[in-house]
């Protein structure tokens, strides 16, 4: 199946329904906002500030919603007033979606909008974002993932298109090691910092990471940082905001994700990377041919709990992959 083949995917899911968007600005929400625009009977897209993420953000949503000519609401929730969420435990990001997508599914019913989406997509389903949990509890629909589209994907269509979008829309928050105490203190120094090194490079995708007195600094575009010395002067203002060591990531990030699998003989294995509920994703599996304590058994799948996924008598590699993202769809995992 092609992009445009995808896209028509996603565009009859919207069609002629009232949408309510979960709306970031980043690509995900872009492309799915701009799409209901297109086809659906009504778009509103709803935008949390929850005080955590970049700056910007909630100017750049506005100003995305009006050019696509649709309803756009902001709501404000403080999470510095969360104590638990202060915490920062190892499910934070459970936690931050569960308050998000409260306010969301309120304010879409209030305002009469009956089909609640975001921009979740495939490749999402292999990553570690406990908060898919929340989209599946919510019965919040997930078009991009019906569709099969991956990040890669959505930036291919975004970019052919023209259409603006914000690179980085994540959590400052997220920056911060778990079980470590997060503060206002600590999301405005890595804010700083973040948007030092944006306007001194020409890098597009900034992360700092703070691990106290060590700073770990990650971005797109590394040469951006070595050249013309601008790792002394990015060093020497890092240092200034109270970080005695700063650090360069030398593996790039890359927001094109994608799902390849080991496809060999008619079979391929992937190794998940979190542990998978077996009770729970047997609710969603309409056939199971046996099952033990550790795995369950489908026709050509195996699913383990330990989050391996294997896959038999696949005669090629398109055939397997589909398998896979459709198995991916069904799995419910652990937080």
């Amino acid at each position: 199946m092609n992009l445009n083949d995808k896209i028509n995917i996603v565009k009859n899911i919207l069609k002629d329904k009232k949408v309510a968007i979960g709306f970031s600005g980043g690509a995900d929400s872009t492309l799915i906002t701009y799409l209901s625009s297109k086809v659906a009977k009504d778009t509103i897209a709803i935008t949390i500030d929850n005080h955590l993420l970049p700056e910007g953000f909630v100017e750049n949503t506005k100003k995305v919603a009006k050019s696509f000519g649709i309803k756009h609401e902001v709501i404000d929730i403080n999470f510095y007033e969360d104590e638990y969420f202060l915490a920062n435990d190892s499910k934070r990001c459970f936690t931050c979606k569960n308050l998000m997508y409260t306010k969301i599914e309120e304010l879409a019913k209030k305002e009469g909008f009956d089909f609640i989406c975001d921009g979740n997509n495939i490749s999402d389903l292999v990553i570690d974002r406990p908060g898919i949990l929340i989209t599946y509890a919510k019965d919040f629909k997930t078009p991009f993932i019906e569709a099969k589209l991956s990040s890669k994907e959505i930036h291919e269509y975004l970019n052919d298109k023209n259409i603006p979008y914000l690179r980085s829309t994540t959590c400052l928050a997220t920056r911060i090691p778990t079980n470590t105490q997060t503060t206002h203190e600590k999301i405005e120094k890595i804010g700083y910092c973040e948007n030092y090194i944006l306007d001194n490079t020409n890098c597009e995708i900034v992360k700092v990471r703070d691990l106290g007195e060590t700073s770990i600094v990650e971005v797109d575009n590394i040469n951006e940082i070595l050249k013309d010395n601008k790792f002394n002067q990015i060093n020497n203002e890092l240092k200034k905001q109270g970080f005695k060591k700063v650090t360069l990531n030398l593996s790039e990030l890359d927001d094109d994700e994608y799902i390849s699998i080991d496809y060999n003989q008619e079979s391929f294995s992937y190794q998940l990377p979190f542990t998978i509920n077996l009770e729970n994703t047997k609710k969603q599996l309409s056939k199971i041919n046996s099952e033990t304590s550790d795995k369950i058994e489908l026709d050509n799948i195996t699913i383990f709990e330990s989050g391996l996924i294997e896959g038999h008598d696949l005669e090629n590699y398109e055939i397997a992959l589909n398998e896979f993202m459709e198995t991916l769809q069904k799995i419910r995992r652990n937080v």
